[in-house]
Formats: structure tokens, C-alpha cells, sequence
């Protein structure tokens, strides 16, 4: 049977040349494949899920916070302050302030409760510069019930050294508070601490000469030998030179190349983004007060066979009334005791065989499969250590 068909299919005479229609494919397959390359190169160059970036996982020696402590007043307090007849450094504290403003207070004039003497602490950030504002903690020494709208009166900030490097005053944020009556009191949180954001200026520097330092030494938050050496490695791949030496598992020290000589602010902000894959040991953590455990994904255990089994002995007592009948002349209630025990030896728990190699996953597989709960794991956990089958190092907090 001949069939005609319509070579006019194409609306407009242009897409019927062949020529350009190669052309147009052509320009499109260009297209997908530049396509493809990019991803292929962006998949290259990604960094890796597990990799961490320097600046996430040390520290640079020198770049560090100062702890800071007072000891201050505050005043306005409504009635809940320290009780000056019982609080003598507070008194003491009161006298000698009023005395150096040219009060000349009495014993018997100074038994108000709107004061309390205070513990003054806080941080004091590095690199942090003279009219800086920092934020401070306000803790009750004395006998005050609560802090909630007292005011912070001048108070110097210490350094471990003695030097006052801040100088603290302002209203106390508080967030608990107390109230009761005679037969109840109900409390949130701690009303006796709070803190004054912005509190305290800082008025002495921490000299730290950052561009004139020839070596910079990176600190890790966990010491490792491989972390360290992939650190090192990934700054001098970065540097082009062998700037960077892992001097021990904790520290990298770094000699400052010749190209960033005046400009280590520059280098240390290059060298802490790069990014490596930390290296840990096999590590298991148990808390036995709280039952608590946590593994390392490369814990290991050898061919090891474990059971458990619990005498558990459940005593019931199912007290019951025993009445004589009725109209009955003879006969008294009495409670008749009924006493049920059960003794569970065990006898279901099943003798598991855990293969050598295995991961964390089955391990904790094999052990939840055994009915045992995570007391009684890390009591087996010491045992398959004591017993050298686990790969891993146990630590008991």
C-alpha cells in the first residue's frame, strides 16, 4: 500500500535546512558537555563532608581571651540585699566607700538591706582595644536573696597579673526571680547572679605584636600526630614552601615566608580556611553516673562471644480483706496478707558472637539484639576491653 506523506511539516522554511540544523544540535551538545565539565571539576575541587578547617580546630599562640575579676557594691536593692549585721565584709565594704565620698557613716546607721557585695567577672577579648565595651557577670558573696534592680557601682576588673585592665558599672539584668508568702515561695532561676551587657569599659591593653612576629605556632584543640601533619602539610601546599613543621602532636610552627613578611594578619586569615580531615584515636567515653556512652567511628573489636544475664527477684504484695459472712455471730474482719515472688535467672539471654572487625554499627547492633541496656553495656565494654578484644581506648568520666 503507498503512503504519501507531507514534506512541509515545518511551519517556517528555515528549519528545514540541514545545515543549520546540525549547527543548532552541535551548539547545543557544546553546551551540555561545557556543562558537565564544570560540575565535574566543582565535584573535584569540593572539599570533603568530613574535612574541618583549621581555624575550627586550632588555635594560634598568642590569640587568646584574659579572665578578668572584681569585687563591687550594688545598691538600689528592694529590701532583698545582704544583712549587714551578719555580712561584715559587706559592712566594711559599705563603710569604706562612704568614707572615701566623705560620709562619715555609723554602726548603728547602717542596717539597711538595699546592698550587697558582689563578685565581678569577665573576659577580656584579644587584640581588645582602650574604650572597648565588654560584658560582665554579677554573683551575690553575701546573704542577698536576689539582685533584680540593683545598680553595679564602679568597680575595677583584675587580671591574673593584679593590673586593672576594665573598670565595671551599670543596671543588673536578672533573669530569675523569688516570691513567696508565709506557707509557699516560688523561685526561677538564680536571682542572686545576672549580668550588664556592655558593663565595663576596658581601660589597659594587652600589648601583642602580631606583624612583627617571625613564627606563628598553631595550637590543636585535640593533640594529634596525623591531624598535625596534615596540618602541616596543608599550609605548606598552600604556601608553596615548607614554612610549616609539626614540632609535636599539639603544635604546628609555622616561619612566616618572605611574601607575607609585615602582613601575618593576611597569612593567618589565608592558613585558617583551609581545610583537612582531623584524625582521631578509637575512643570509647562512658559516664556510669548517668549511663551515658559515646564511641568513636573507629572503634574495633576482635572475634569475642558475650552474654549477659540478670537474677532479677519481683516481690508483689496483693493485700486482701477477709470478712465473715452475714448475720454471722462469730468472726472479725481482718486483712489477710498475699505475697507473690517472681525470680527471672535470665534464662532467655542468648550467648552473642560479635566477628573481629566489625564497626560501631553492628557492635551496637549484636548488643541491643542481647536485651542489654546501657549499664549493664559499658560493664561489658570493660570486660571485652580487659579481655583484649576491644580496639579502642576507654575512658571514664
Amino acid at each position: 500500500m503507498n503512503r504519501t506523506f507531507d514534506t512541509n511539516i515545518w511551519p517556517d522554511s528555515r528549519y528545514r535546512n540541514p545545515a543549520r540544523i546540525r549547527r543548532q544540535v552541535i551548539q547545543a551538545l557544546s553546551a551540555a558537555l561545557l556543562s558537565m565539565a564544570l560540575l565535574l571539576a566543582l565535584s573535584i575541587w569540593a572539599p570533603a563532608s568530613a574535612a574541618s578547617r583549621i581555624k575550627d580546630i586550632s588555635n594560634f599562640e598568642g590569640v587568646r581571651d584574659n579572665m578578668l575579676v572584681g569585687y563591687g557594691l550594688v545598691v538600689g536593692l528592694n529590701g532583698t540585699g545582704d544583712s549587714l549585721k551578719n555580712g561584715h565584709f559587706t559592712k566594711q565594704s559599705l563603710k569604706s566607700m562612704l568614707n572615701r565620698l566623705g560620709v562619715k557613716p555609723t554602726d548603728g546607721g547602717l542596717d539597711s538591706k538595699n546592698v550587697a557585695a558582689v563578685m565581678v567577672t569577665s573576659t577580656l577579648p584579644p587584640f581588645a582595644t582602650k574604650g572597648t565595651r565588654i560584658d560582665v557577670s554579677v554573683s551575690a558573696l553575701g546573704d542577698a536573696d536576689s539582685l533584680l534592680g540593683g545598680t553595679l557601682l564602679v568597680t575595677p576588673l583584675l587580671g591574673a597579673n593584679g593590673d586593672v585592665y576594665a573598670v565595671s558599672q551599670g543596671g543588673i539584668v536578672v533573669g530569675g526571680f523569688s516570691a513567696g508568702g508565709a506557707a509557699e515561695t516560688v523561685t526561677k532561676g538564680v536571682p542572686t547572679s545576672g549580668r550588664i551587657p556592655n558593663g565595663a569599659i576596658v581601660e589597659n591593653e594587652i600589648g601583642f605584636d602580631l606583624e612583627s612576629m617571625k613564627t606563628v605556632k598553631l595550637s590543636l584543640r585535640n593533640p594529634d600526630f596525623t591531624t598535625s601533619s596534615r596540618v602541616a602539610q596543608a599550609v605548606n601546599s598552600f604556601l608553596g614552601t615548607l614554612a610549616a613543621t609539626s614540632t609535636d602532636p599539639g603544635t604546628v610552627n609555622i616561619v612566616v615566608p618572605d611574601a607575607y613578611k609585615g602582613r601575618v594578619v593576611e597569612m593567618i586569615t589565608d592558613i585558617e580556611q583551609l581545610r583537612i580531615e582531623p584524625d582521631q584515636m578509637a575512643r570509647v567515653v562512658v559516664d556510669e553516673q548517668s549511663g551515658v556512652i559515646v564511641m568513636g567511628e573507629n572503634v574495633r573489636l576482635s572475634t569475642v562471644a558475650i552474654a549477659q544475664g540478670n537474677l532479677t527477684i519481683r516481690i508483689t504484695e496483693s493485700p486482701e480483706v477477709s470478712q465473715p459472712n452475714p448475720f454471722a455471730k462469730t468472726g472479725t474482719t481482718e486483712i489477710v496478707p498475699r505475697t507473690q515472688v517472681q525470680v527471672d535467672q535470665g534464662e532467655t539471654q542468648k550467648l552473642g558472637v560479635v566477628s573481629s572487625g566489625v564497626t560501631l554499627q553492628e557492635f551496637v547492633n549484636s548488643l541491643n539484639a542481647l536485651g542489654i541496656g546501657p549499664r549493664d553495656m559499658i560493664t561489658i565494654l570493660q570486660a571485652v576491653k580487659s579481655a583484649g578484644a576491644l580496639q579502642a581506648e576507654i575512658e571514664v568520666m
